[in-house]
């Protein structure tokens, strides 16, 4: 029954999550662009908003691209750097800062929400629901350090890297990896895939828009021509800049 249940929630629902993540944005991209925005509550009351936010999006984020280039890279382009227990150590000691860094925050964000009359009645469900799914999840991941602590020498970081690597490459064996790891891992691991898996129908949207900013900061200037002026001989044109839409 228990391996039934590893592979259903470790060899399966992944490949669900990731399936519903990708396609569930673009279908909302496609049909309901009106609605993909963080609905910020700031012009209703700021308060704690900044601490929070900032606390909360630092975190996170550090803790998104930290556990991607982590769980992804595979372990012989690094061993000639870094061994797997400094860096099993280096991830302990910058993610519980960044954890409790985005927990922090996320209290604050969370508290506002729910003891603010006027932000709390404009507040759909899946705001509250996705805020508490997120404080848990951050939670989980703190409770992780202690367990992590019992295996210095990298293994279980090691055991969840490949997991990860095998499930986005397909290849075979991904659950057996996981046996031996704990229940608070594996709550971790069901809960962020969860995330995933209802992102396309929350707030969280917005963070694809983060990559469409970016590169519009980093697009080329067009040269845009203004239209002929009646100006006195020897006065040029002026011509402006501005980025391509």
């Amino acid at each position: 029954m228990t391996a039934w249940i590893d592979t259903l929630l470790f060899g399966i629902y992944p490949y669900i999550c990731l399936a519903v993540f990708f396609i569930g944005s673009w279908a909302r991209f496609d049909r309901d662009q009106y609605t993909w925005k963080s609905d910020s509550s700031q012009l209703l009351r700021t308060g704690s908003l900044r601490w929070g936010s900032n606390l909360f999006h630092i975190g996170v984020l550090f803790l998104f691209f930290g556990h991607t280039v982590g769980m992804l890279t595979p372990h012989f382009l690094y061993e000639h750097f870094i061994g797997a227990g400094a860096k099993q150590l280096m991830a302990m000691v910058s993610g519980g800062i960044a954890g409790l860094m985005g927990f922090v925050g996320l209290s604050i964000l969370l508290h506002r929400r729910l003891s603010d009359a006027r932000i709390r009645a404009t507040s759909k469900t899946s705001d509250i629901v996705i805020l508490f799914m997120l404080w848990v999840q951050l939670l989980l991941g703190l409770a992780t350090i202690p367990l992590s602590a019992k295996h210095l020498d990298g293994s279980m970081m090691m055991l969840l890297a490949e997991w990860a690597q095998r499930i986005v490459t397909f290849r075979s064996g991904a659950v057996e990896l996981l046996a031996s790891a704990g229940w608070v891992f594996k709550a971790h691991m069901v809960l962020g895939m969860t995330v995933f898996l209802v992102f396309p129908f929350t707030r969280l949207v917005h963070v694809w828009s983060g990559f469409g900013t970016l590169a519009y900061v980093l697009r080329p200037y067009q040269l845009v021509r203004a239209r002929r002026l009646n100006l006195p001989p020897g006065h040029n044109q002026p011509d402006s800049h501005r980025r391509a839409a």
